[in-house]
């Protein structure tokens, strides 16, 4: 028979933890990994997410407990954090008393005790004086067990903790039930279940059927222990607790010896030993071991069974459990006698009588003056085997008057608890009866919630859509209100340049009234001279260049205006084509060369011959022609005209026509590609239109490029246009 060693309830609420549930034992590990990494120093943070996961873990692998235990003392020392070096100390206490180190176990008890009393921490000393009395029960210290018991009980009242309560009481049984006192041991037993079904705590609760379970089992009242033991094992499942189902296992495994079904008792016990080896429960493996024995022995395989013997005492020896070292020994004398090998039998059963009396355990003794008897009976010392039989008779009328109080207490204890359970399920009920009535109004209030805002959803609905509506009405007013006034703009713009091609007409008329009728009256006047023979032959050849001169002038300008007339036609072609920049420049710096050398200008064509434009080499003509003459007009003697070409990106070219002429003011420079522009008389009195730069920026434009212009007065100008550029040609302009 095996009590339920293990703690209930690991997850224990110290200074600065964090209840978690087994879910999260991944997420933790996760985030002591990442805060490991990043810091260099522990912190109290990361040193309670490590007994968290120490305590976490016990169930499953106490292996587990003692690494992250161990990890948090070590953090801890180092930033001397108390609360984490307790609270670790007492998952590595836990851990080694578990595994049979029980020396280990008190050291770190001791000094966790010391600990949590120094920082005044009741809820870790409760736990810590309650993990004592445990281990001090497997030592069969029990009144020290029943002292370190008692303390935590009284810490646990003073902080009203019931969950702690239920678990102090259970302990309490526990060692009662060691001393083989079963009647004093059921009575904490049903206060601590009282409690746990209350708080509907599964875990504790299975802990609590299964310790019954064993106290009826021990009172041979099997029927009632295997109840008891069924509802302890499917709690367990529940919980996923592997100790717990193992412990469990083997209680059934031992009903079932004592009923002789040792095939089904293997079973049982098979499942014990391998969670067992599992958790590294020295107590529990030297228990099943023990168990396994008997079954082999009373199958008549006693090899196995004397291995499995031996291995369950050589691990209640080295880890001084007490109460399993004689259950081992009797199991020895068990076999050898029914191997009738009673030499054998004599030798363990004088050791498992001397150690059963030291546990006070009336079923232990009278198991062991049992095999005795049979012992010395067989190597026929009838006498000392008679006193043993007397000696087993007493002890056995013992137990068996014992166990009637106890049956009988039992039975009352089972009636009480009944009642209370009954109470219990009335008072559920009651709670569920309100709670049921709760959830109808809150129902109704969520009803009657869920309608108003259906109803405002609605509402809103439909103001939505009529705000949609009036604002696509709104959009559609403003679409037509930037109808209106783009046409009001486009026919502003008209209107603006209506009224600039009235003046423009009305300019050009003016310009062609005067600087046509001059040429004009100059000839007729020249012809009427030598028609009345005013003027001889001479004189007509001496007037000839200057007549020439004046009819070349208009003769350009007729060209350019005509072109430039027919370009603001709709239907005038801009016959874009790529042509060599120089041809054109080479030509008209040709035509003009004399005219500035008779000034005494120097022009200069520094155009590259690679230099290839897209556009309509007739306007460039142009614009280069007035570019050339409005520079020689401004410029004196020795100045200089330079016409250049250059790369301005990928897609243009930029073509300039500088002088150091006379400059050009800011006035001036503002007005220059306006409408109304007066032309100011050049540098010997040439005249002018005004109307150059004005072509040349709408020819420019007509050709997708741009024009500027940056002077200085008394320094020069510098006209600049783009064009774009065109593809590598063979051919050469011919220009006319």
């Amino acid at each position: 028979m095996r009590i339920y060693l293990t703690l209930s309830l690991l997850s224990i609420t110290l200074s600065g933890f964090a209840a978690i549930d087994r879910g999260r034992v991944d997420s933790l590990k996760t985030l002591i990994a990442s805060s490991t990494n990043k810091q260099a120093l522990p912190d109290t943070v990361n040193i309670n997410r490590l007994n968290i996961l120490a305590a976490n873990y016990f169930d499953a692998y106490p292996d587990s407990t003692l690494f992250y235990g161990h990890k948090s003392i070590e953090q801890s020392r180092r930033i001397n954090y108390k609360a984490g070096i307790a609270n670790g100390l007492v998952q590595t206490g836990h851990a080694n008393f578990f595994k049979g180190k029980f020396q280990q176990g008190q050291q770190d008890f001791d000094e966790a005790i010391e600990i949590y009393k120094n920082i005044n921490d009741l809820k870790g000393l409760s736990n810590c004086y309650k993990l004592y009395g445990r281990m001090d029960n497997l030592l069969a210290k029990y009144q020290t067990a029943l002292f370190y018991l008692n303390l935590a009980f009284d810490i646990n009242k003073q902080l009203k903790n019931d969950t702690e309560i239920a678990d102090t009481y259970k302990n309490i049984g526990i060692v009662y039930f060691s001393e083989g006192q079963n009647s004093t041991a059921l009575d904490y037993y049903y206060k601590a279940l009282y409690i746990t079904i209350k708080n509907n705590d599964n875990k504790a609760s299975a802990a609590i059927y299964n310790d019954i379970g064993v106290v009826l089992q021990g009172m041979e009242v099997y029927p009632k222990a295997l109840e008891y033991y069924k509802k302890a094992l499917n709690l367990f499942k529940g919980t996923n607790d592997l100790n717990g189902v193992g412990t469990v296992n083997e209680n059934i495994g031992e009903v079932l010896i004592a009923h002789k079904e040792y095939d089904r008792a293997i079973i049982h016990l098979s499942k014990a030993i391998k969670i067992a080896k599992k958790q590294d429960d020295k107590d529990g493996m030297s228990s099943v071991y023990t168990d396994l024995g008997l079954c082999y022995a009373h199958k008549n395989q006693f090899i196995l069974a004397k291995r499995y013997l031996d291995t369950s005492l050589q691990i209640a020896s080295k880890y001084k459990i007490v109460y399993n070292k004689a259950y081992a020994l009797i199991g020895f004398a068990t076999m050898y006698n029914l191997q009738k090998d009673f030499k054998n039998a004599y030798k363990y059963a004088t050791q498992g009588q001397k150690l059963a009396a030291t546990l006070r355990n009336l079923a232990v003794r009278s198991s062991a003056a049992l095999q005795l008897n049979k012992t010395l009976a067989g190597l026929g010392k009838f006498d000392d085997a008679y006193e043993m039989l007397k000696r087993y008779n007493e002890l056995k009328d013992s137990l068996n008057n014992n166990e009637s109080i106890q049956k009988l207490t039992s039975y009352n204890l089972e009636l009480s608890f009944a009642s209370k359970e009954r109470q219990l399920a009335q008072q559920h009920k009651e709670k569920d009866e309100s709670y049921n009535q709760r959830i109808k109004q809150q129902r109704l209030i969520n009803t009657v919630f869920l309608t108003i805002i259906v109803a405002m959803l609605a509402i809103s609905i439909v103001y939505y859509r009529q705000k949609r509506k009036q604002q696509k009405i709104n959009a559609m007013l403003e679409d037509k209100n930037r109808e209106v006034l783009q046409q009001k703009a486009d026919l502003d713009d008209q209107a603006q340049k209506l009224n600039n091609l009235n003046i423009l007409k009305d300019r050009l008329i003016s310009v062609l009234a005067h600087d046509l009728r001059a040429p004009l009256s100059t000839l007729r006047g020249l012809f009427s001279l030598l028609q009345d023979e005013t003027i001889t032959h001479e004189q007509l050849l001496d007037m000839i260049p200057s007549v020439l001169k004046k009819l070349e002038y208009t003769s350009d300008f007729l060209d350019t205006l005509l072109f430039w007339i027919n370009s603001q036609m709709d239907n005038f072609e801009n016959s874009a084509k790529s042509f060599y920049i120089k041809d054109i420049v080479a030509y008209e710096t040709e035509n003009y060369c004399e005219q500035a050398k008779l000034k005494g200008i120097n022009l200069i064509d520094s155009v590259p011959q690679n230099v290839i434009a897209s556009a309509d080499p007739n306007s460039i003509r142009i614009v280069i022609r007035n570019l050339i003459t409005n520079a020689i007009k401004f410029s004196k003697q020795n100045d200089t005209i330079e016409i250049t070409a250059m790369l301005q990106d990928d897609h243009n070219y930029i073509i300039s026509v500088k002088d150091t002429g006379m400059g050009m003011s800011d006035d001036q420079l503002g007005k220059l590609f306006k409408s109304k522009v007066n032309s100011n008389t050049g540098t010997n009195n040439e005249s002018g239109t005004g109307m150059g730069m004005l072509f040349c920026k709408d020819l420019v434009e007509k050709c997708s490029g741009k024009i500027w212009v940056t002077s200085k007065q008394g320094q020069g100008t510098k006209f600049s246009f783009t064009v774009p550029t065109g593809s590598f040609t063979e051919t050469r302009l011919e220009v006319a």
